[in-house]
């Protein structure tokens, strides 16, 4: 924990220690800055199932549960049932994927209750009776510059209804634009981080096409690909210029990704560098203008060689940092990187279906993270159907003992 004797806040006003409000304190761990005490960090809860149990367990209602979503009013009351300070998962999100998306409809059913569904990305999926697991993929609509034109291109161009149709979900209410729902966003005062969520420059790409043809493509029609991603990188510019030039104000802007697993990116980084690390450039000097200086991104997986593509195009922070097989860690980082480099994560979220040595254990290991500056403690995933919710409490417990 820092030993500074005070922190200059957002609005350079002077804050005394004990005074600040979550958003400073982490603002001032992301710009290794003095704070008070060390925010405790969450990413929400996978899908329905985790709180559904938990509802049955008798830890929050059915009707807590299925009023959740991230950043709304049910999350912060569950956060702070738990013992959290805030989500990291609070933004604004603009559409930034296809849209109108594709209907869903059932395409096959099997005996035993499968079904064959083509979803919202126009990929047909094999849906499992009570799976909790990402479907497999059966088949693409997407699969050439045909299909591309027809049912696809369309849907990734700008619209302002993108933006102002997009729901606020921010200080326990929920507007939209023509309720005044951007108006809120204007004044910049709240208590906890808030982000501008600017969308997917290549992982919606892989979810449309699929893993195999996103691999094949840079080669089978390089110049398709090529402006498949000039249009979804078009569509995030757009959107964010249109959100910032409203006088909306953000603590950080926000990417998702998910294109790496647990031997590495899903994707060539030579390619990634060439192709798309300039539109991550242009969105990031955009926000730059606009007095946001920290640059967070999601990506699952081993992501070690994209980091350094990401960081050179201006994108700083790194999440949610999976611990998984593979130990991702920003020490290693950090050490190659420096303090240009930050991070949000890193906790490992398997601990919650284990026991309180477990989580002991873990608190110890990021001790030495925490030190290094510039890192925010989160769960590294969405806090997952095996959690034991005396375990979630007793990690809160034990995280405000050990930092503050």
């Amino acid at each position: 924990m820092s030993d500074g004797a005070g922190f200059v806040g957002i609005s350079g006003r002077r804050k005394e220690m004990g005074e600040m409000t979550h958003r400073e304190r982490a603002m001032a761990v992301l710009h290794y800055e003095a704070y008070d005490r060390l925010p405790l960090v969450h990413f929400g809860f996978w899908s329905g199932h985790t709180l559904q149990k938990w509802a049955g367990l008798g830890h929050v209602t059915m009707a807590e549960a299925d009023a959740w979503a991230d950043g709304n009013e049910m999350d912060g009351i569950i956060t702070e049932r738990l013992g959290f300070d805030f989500n990291w998962q609070t933004m604004f999100s603009p559409a930034g994927r296809l849209w109108p998306g594709f209907k869903s409809e059932v395409i096959a059913e099997f005996p035993d209750g499968t079904h064959h569904v083509r979803n919202a990305h126009g990929v047909v999926v094999m849906q499992k009776p009570d799976a909790g697991s990402i479907p497999a993929e059966i088949d693409h609509l997407l699969k050439d510059r045909a299909s591309w034109e027809a049912d696809f291109k369309h849907r990734y161009v700008w619209d302002e209804r993108r933006v102002t149709q997009a729901v606020v979900r921010r200080n326990g209410q929920a507007l939209r634009y023509d309720e005044g729902g951007l108006e809120i966003l204007k004044a910049g005062e709240w208590d906890t981080p808030y982000g501008l969520n600017c969308g997917s420059l290549f992982g919606q790409i892989r979810d449309v096409l699929g893993l195999e043809n996103t691999c094949y493509l840079p080669v089978d029609d390089p110049d398709l690909l090529d402006e498949m991603i000039a249009a979804v990188s078009e569509l995030a510019y757009q959107n964010t210029k249109y959100v910032l030039e409203s006088g909306a104000k953000f603590d950080f802007i926000h990417f998702w990704e998910d294109i790496s697993f647990r031997s590495g990116p899903l994707v060539s980084p030579k390619m990634f560098a060439e192709k798309v690390g300039p539109y991550y450039k242009r969105v990031t000097e955009l926000a730059s203008q606009y007095d946001i200086d920290i640059v967070s991104l999601d990506s699952d997986g081993c992501i070690d060689t994209l980091v350094p593509i990401w960081l050179e195009n201006g994108v700083n922070t790194m999440f949610p940092i999976e611990v998984g097989i593979w130990h991702g860690n920003i020490k290693p980082w950090r050490e190659q990187y420096g303090k240009a480099l930050r991070g949000v994560g890193g906790v490992n979220k398997n601990m919650f279906s284990k026991d309180r040595a477990a989580v002991d254990a873990e608190i110890e290991r990021i001790k030495l993270l925490v030190a290094l500056g510039g890192y925010l403690p989160c769960i590294d995933h969405r806090i997952a159907p095996d959690a034991e919710w005396v375990l979630v409490r007793y990690y809160c417990d034990q995280m405000r003992e050990t930092f503050g």
